[in-house]
């Protein structure tokens, strides 16, 4: 790996795997403004939490959390529980293997097949939180187990090339790439191979395939794996401008160009301003078609908004006028809810049909949508400018999704959770309530589903760390002005070094100057009187 010399990455990567960062095993200074003693407390919260929700003691995550994660701290102290709860859940989904090193489930507990229950739909997530962890192996040995002949990759829509490049934006690995190109690119072949019409220019693809079952527009040439693809070629077309290979670079660019534009054409409705499903009739039916044979039936969009028309910005740049879609999310006959966003329009008369499924993705709020939504939005407010929706829709959005992660015991405890999909209007578990239902007992897919992301957003977002290659560090924090009056993110890895970066309004708070500062390697690098866009070079 093409790293900067740096004595933690050096230390760490050479105790990998025997010790998985033991707490004991020795420790160069990582934190300069920070301690992690200070939030030792929030895992014992959940320790406690854990045993009143399951009468089990939970194992001690703290060792591991210690040595790993980036310290956070901020004003609003909502925030800071529901980062290092997300980050104790997600260390109990990861496992150490023989075979293929570090992998990363879903569910709890682990299932042992096949490779512990890994699975693809939530992998981009998975590796979004692991790219920021200082433990650069976990993220790396989870990416190559997709291209392994063990992986399933295309068992759900994934944008697997993608997810690696985002992996690399945040490490700086420029070998990871180029060393699973092949295997990437096998990966597009094949998915063009069972999933692509030519005879439209989309990809076909099933709800359930997508992981969104029971949704209102059903099967067709969804907004979905399109916009995957598109992704996946763009990022297959850096890797291989990185090898040197520009053949395959300008291969794989028109191929992104070219999907790009019939999803803007085909899939865009100019009625409902929206991308919808393209399919041969809404809610089809045919559920169990792995690819629409054309049998002179004719298309049509769905007629449905749904959270899914998001995704688009998420990968690619879309046209910019199509940014009106945004102004759907906090409609009251759009997708606002107190608790996130629903995943289809309440305006719908299907809207939340009936369902004895426990997934349906017909109304309820699911954290899968919302993490894909704050990431969509994000990068629309990192683009160029525009009227429909700014940083305090997003904050809202941050926030709704906040207070959504938590349960009520049976003894009106009140304890932080993780789960499938949720009432936008009363954050009852829906999966989690159907299927204690139905079996009378306490089932469901095991205590923290991990099937969305948290910390990513929350440093790529509202902090504003954007990744990219090359020596430039950029920050563009979506918090708005006035709602926190500090926080920090400590020790966090970036390009072979460890980044602190720091707003106190007043400059009184951790008493290191007024504004918005950065630190690398515990050395100032560049400050702002306000919060704001902030840009510096790296040192070599």
């Amino acid at each position: 790996m093409k790293f900067g010399f740096c004595p933690w990455l050096a230390l760490t990567a050479a105790l990998l795997p025997a010790s998985l960062f033991a707490s004991n095993a020795p420790q160069q200074k990582v934190f300069t403004l920070l301690k992690p003693a200070d939030y030792h407390h929030y895992i014992l919260k959940f320790d406690a939490s854990e045993l009143a929700a399951t009468q089990k003691a939970a194992p001690d995550e703290w060792p591991w959390l210690k040595v790993n994660i980036p310290l956070f701290d901020c004003s609003n102290k909502q925030f800071e529980n529901m980062y290092y709860f997300r980050w104790f859940a997600w260390d109990k989904h990861l496992v150490h293997t023989q075979q293929y090193g570090y992998l990363i489930t879903e569910w709890l507990p682990k299932p042992q097949f096949p490779n512990y229950g890994a699975l693809p739909d939530a992998a981009p997530f998975h590796l979004g939180e692991a790219r920021w962890l200082r433990n650069p192996q976990i993220a790396e040995d989870y990416a190559r187990y997709w291209i392994s002949p063990g992986a399933r990759p295309r068992l759900y829509s994934f944008a697997l090339a993608a997810s690696v490049r985002d992996v690399t934006l945040a490490t700086g690995d420029t070998d990871l790439g180029a060393s699973m190109l092949p295997g990437l690119i096998s990966n597009y072949k094949a998915w063009v191979a069972t999933q692509f019409d030519p005879s439209v220019g989309l990809f076909w693809s099933i709800d359930t395939r997508d992981a969104m079952e029971k949704s209102i527009s059903g099967d067709g040439y969804r907004p979905t794996l399109n916009s995957y693809m598109v992704g996946d070629a763009r990022a297959i077309a850096d890797f291989a401008r990185d090898t040197g290979d520009a053949a395959e670079a300008n291969e794989y660019a028109a191929r992104a160009d070219i999907l790009r534009d019939t999803i803007e054409t085909k899939l865009w409705n100019p009625r409902d301003q929206f991308y919808e499903v393209l399919s041969p009739a809404a809610d089809s039916g045919i559920r169990k078609q792995k690819k629409f044979k054309d049998n002179g039936t004719v298309l049509k969009l769905a007629g449905v908004r749904e959270l899914i028309g998001y995704i688009p910005w998420e990968y690619y740049q879309p046209t910019p006028s199509h940014d009106v879609a945004w102004t759907q999310l906090f409609n009251p006959q759009g997708f606002a809810g107190k608790y996130g966003p629903t995943t289809a329009e309440r305006r719908s008369p299907r809207f939340n049909f009936p369902s004895s499924d426990q997934c349906t993705w017909n109304g309820p709020s699911w954290p899968y949508a919302t993490t894909q939504t704050l990431l969509a939005l994000a990068d629309l407010l990192n683009g160029a400018p525009q009227t429909y929706i700014g940083k305090q829709q997003y904050y809202r959005l941050f926030s709704n999704y906040v207070r959504s992660q938590h349960r009520i015991l049976a003894d009106g405890k009140r304890i932080d959770w993780i789960d499938e999909n949720l009432n936008a209007d009363t954050d009852e578990w829906i999966a989690r309530a159907k299927l204690i239902a139905k079996h009378s007992r306490q089932v469901g897919r095991g205590n923290y589903y991990n099937h969305s992301g948290f910390a990513d957003p929350l440093i790529t977002g509202l902090i504003g760390l954007r990744p990219r290659a090359g020596n430039k560090l950029v920050l563009h924090p979506l918090l708005p002005p006035g709602e926190w009056s500090y926080f920090a993110v400590d020790g966090l890895p970036y390009h072979g070094h460890l980044l602190t970066i720091v707003y106190d309004a007043s400059g009184k708070h951790y008493h290191r100057g007024r504004g918005l500062t950065v630190y690398v390697d515990g050395k100032k690098l560049a400050n702002r009187p306000t919060l704001g866009p902030l840009e510096a070079e790296l040192p070599n």
